[in-house]
């Protein structure tokens, strides 16, 4: 790993930790919402670890209970952890802030046919998606979470 690695990674650790202690000192009214996207907590299980891992996402598509989220890391050449343990480990929580939660989804990596369905909404929702698929030539997963039945 790099030090470039090293350093986003520090960073955006730093900024969710920010950003739940934000949400948790407010009572989940501020931090609720990144621009117009819903922030959602989720909760994965470590591929490695088997604890609890919980960052926190803005989710560009939501609706009929049904979320999807972003692997993009911010156009980094890496898959996030999140997404990682995921695949590993597909039954996650998600709780939206100052909602429902947490609530038991089933998560997955959306086929090329949902993704090319599902990019152009995400993009109009978060045109930063787009910027961050062009500064990196890894293919960005896009991840649909179902609730658990």
């Amino acid at each position: 790993m790099t030090f470039a690695h090293v350093r986003r990674d520090l960073l955006s650790k730093t900024v969710n930790a920010f950003h739940k202690t934000l949400v948790a000192v407010s009572g989940g009214r501020l931090g609720h919402h990144i621009g117009n996207l819903p922030v959602v907590k989720l909760t994965t299980t470590g591929r490695k670890s088997g604890q609890p891992r919980t960052v926190m996402l803005t989710a560009p598509i939501h609706g009929d209970g049904r979320y999807v989220l972003v692997a993009s890391k911010g156009g980094d050449d890496r898959d996030p952890d999140w997404y990682r343990n995921l695949v590993a480990n597909p039954g996650i929580t998600l709780e939206t802030i100052g909602g429902e939660g947490p609530v038991a989804f089933t998560a997955r990596t959306a086929t090329a046919d949902e993704k090319a369905e599902l990019w152009p909404r995400i993009v109009t929702e978060a045109e930063g998606y787009g910027a961050y698929s062009e500064k990196t030539d890894r293919d960005i997963p896009v991840v649909i979470c179902e609730p658990t039945s």
